[in-house]
């Protein structure tokens, strides 16, 4: 069978690693496979093995990326039959291990990040709703917004972060996803200093849905403002607590 624009998604994060500070990048994409919910607590990373092929890098290099993540309360081996590195729920960990750190972005750095998204995911959804969209995507990406709508609040974030993912797959374009996915890690860690609030989500729901609907009837204008509103919401919210 043949991946959706939302297994995409989920390999954007195990690109090729470029050249240069190969151990550190190894890491940042292992951490952002699961800070943007592309593997969730209690699942399995790919084998050590297979990572190394898929990063571009050797075993020992993940091996100790692997180390280091669970030395902070990310990741856990397991070993035997059913071993691996899974994922921790930090939800449940996080008041005994490596609290997330305060994050207080200068006004410049709050502009710079909001700005990015709003030009990468806006033309995101406009060329997803432009690109001929196999049945499959279309049906993946229905079955994505479901899960926002049944996520659970600690679990909302990672829910939201894999959809607005597989919109930007579905433009095909590997270099826009990849993009999106650096740009929603950012955000991410913005989103997580300020609280999470329930009205919002419910809002954040509708418009996801309008997003999905122009997506998936093949309408870029509609697509693109439906994603600007939501974006503008986020934001507003954003430089409320932070700014």
């Amino acid at each position: 069978m043949p991946p959706t624009a939302a297994t995409s998604a989920a390999s954007i994060a195990f690109r090729p690693i470029r050249a240069g500070n190969v151990f550190e990048e190894c890491v940042e994409r292992l951490l952002q496979s699961v800070t943007l919910g592309l593997v969730e607590p209690g699942e399995k990373l790919p084998a050590e093995r297979d990572l190394a092929a898929r990063l571009g890098v050797g075993r020992q290099t993940v091996r100790e990326a692997i180390r280091e993540l669970a030395a902070a309360g990310w990741l856990q081996s397991r070993r035997g039959r059913h071993g691996g590195t899974f994922v921790l729920d930090r939800a449940a960990t996080s008041s005994t291990r490596c609290p997330p750190a305060p994050v207080e972005p200068s006004r410049a750095e709050l502009d710079d990040v909001l700005v990015l998204r709003r030009v990468l995911e806006v033309g995101a959804a406009s060329a997803a709703a432009a690109a001929d969209v196999p049945t499959a995507d279309c049906q993946a990406l229905q079955g994505l917004l479901a899960g926002c709508r049944r996520a659970e609040p600690a679990r909302y974030r990672s829910a939201d972060s894999r959809l607005h993912l597989a919109i930007a797959a579905m433009a095909g374009s590997p270099s826009l996803t990849a993009a999106v996915a650096d740009v929603r890690t950012r955000v991410n860690l913005l989103l997580d200093a300020i609280p999470l609030l329930e009205r919002n989500i419910t809002h954040s729901n509708t418009q996801h849905a309008k997003v999905v609907r122009a997506v998936v009837r093949r309408h870029p204008a509609e697509a693109a403002a439906a994603m600007d509103e939501h974006l503008a919401g986020s934001a507003a919210l954003l430089r409320g607590f932070l700014g």
